[in-house]
């Protein structure tokens, strides 16, 4: 089932935390898979439920229609993949990628995007709930209530609790005078919204997290023990655009705190959010930025659950797009993965600042059509996905730690 890949360099060499001292390990070898997905597929997205399990959902298109299908991996193989829903109204974007999520108990959520108007960034966010495990999934609802003709997207939903909590850029601000044709026509402010869903993905609570972000870059949520956290690119009077956290702690909603000062001045989205990833309270983000057009990936460390923030560590070799990933293997240690030019990367960093030697996880493109690659850990493997916009399908590979 699986075609080894030839790749150098697969020793990683990274300092120990407790004697500083040089060590090398082995974190094994990448793989090819078996794909799920058929032909005419792209936006993947990968998420490891309570049991272990991998789940890898994308968006096929066939004519005019599109639908969100998803496929579970059990025991080395790929379950039949189960239809979510279909529409042929639907705003299918390259970066807005659908998400799903599930519980311990087998409830899962998962959203797509529903155009609300004629005009080309006006679409809704529309919740499917499933029972049972995701066997048969029910009819979409509207995950926001404002009935405004305007953007929202951008989605994160992960498991909290006995609930569900989610996360996503809100323009019903932003719906006033203009055609909505372009996100430079937005003359109200993108806001930040949060809520917790029931298992049947209807609203508990609801919450406006920030007032004014940027426009169009993915949300990502983090549980710690301390409570919910949300990193988003964040956008201030003077057009710095650089990550925020949010973090739910005793009920209430912290003030957005920025996680690190790149100062990237630039008067637009650049489309590139962060990802972010929690063991315990120990928080690992990474994202990208380019002051000065000097292109950057980074990862940050936090062990109080995004109070506070040791030094950020840069991991790019000098020729980094972004779309990043990255998941917490121990409480010292995570694994970003991001794209250097075309190329699909990965890379085990310590919180002492000690890095590994990157490795090449696939060969992709830069094109907006290959998407944002994903990456998610069970066991002791890493799996990821990514877009093959030539072959037009999903790819998928794994590696032992």
């Amino acid at each position: 089932m699986y075609k080894l890949i030839t790749i150098l360099s697969l020793i990683v060499v990274f300092a120990s935390c407790a004697d500083k001292t040089t060590e090398t390990k082995t974190i094994g070898t990448v793989v090819t898979l078996s794909s799920p997905a058929a032909d005419s597929s792209a936006e993947p997205y990968l998420f490891t439920d309570a049991k272990g399990i991998v789940h890898l959902s994308w968006v096929q298109k066939k004519g005019k229609e599109s639908s969100l299908h998803f496929s579970a991996l059990v025991n080395d193989q790929w379950t039949a993949p189960v239809t979510i829903s279909s529409g042929n109204n639907w705003f299918v974007n390259w970066a807005d990628y659908p998400v799903v999520s599930s519980d311990a108990a087998g409830n899962m959520l998962a959203h797509f995007l529903e155009k609300s108007d004629t005009a080309k960034f006006t679409y809704d966010i529309k919740l499917v709930a499933s029972a049972d495990a995701g066997k048969t999934w029910g009819t979409p609802t509207t995950l926001h209530d404002d009935g405004k003709k305007a953007e929202h997207g951008f989605v994160s939903i992960t498991p909290y609790n006995d609930q569900f909590i989610a996360a996503w850029l809100d323009g019903r601000k932003t719906a006033m005078e203009g055609d909505h044709s372009s996100h430079d026509g937005h003359h109200g402010e993108m806001t930040l919204r949060g809520a917790l869903l029931d298992k049947k993905g209807t609203k508990t609570k609801e919450w406006e997290l920030d007032g004014r972000i940027c426009d169009c870059c993915q949300t990502t949520i983090a549980i710690t023990d301390n409570g919910p956290i949300v990193v988003y690119r964040d956008r201030s009077d003077n057009e710095i655009r650089d990550m925020s956290i949010v973090r739910f702690v005793n009920g209430e909603w912290t003030q957005p705190k920025t996680i690190f000062p790149d100062e990237w001045k630039i008067a637009g989205c650049p489309v590139n959010g962060p990802r972010a990833d929690a063991v315990g309270n120990n928080l690992a983000i990474a994202w990208f930025s380019m002051k000065d057009k000097n292109a950057e990936v980074k990862i940050i460390f936090s062990t109080d659950g995004g109070a506070t923030f040791q030094q950020s560590i840069r991991i790019d070799e000098g020729k980094a797009i972004g779309r990043v990933d990255v998941v917490m293997i121990d409480k010292e240690t995570a694994v970003v993965s991001w794209m250097e030019g075309s190329t699909i990367k990965a890379i085990k960093v310590n919180a002492d600042g000690s890095k590994g030697q990157a490795i090449v996880v696939a060969e992709s493109s830069d094109a907006r059509s290959s998407g944002f690659p994903q990456m998610t850990k069970a066991g002791d493997k890493l799996y990821f996905a990514w877009a093959d916009n030539k072959a037009k399908t999903i790819k998928l590979a794994s590696l032992t730690l």
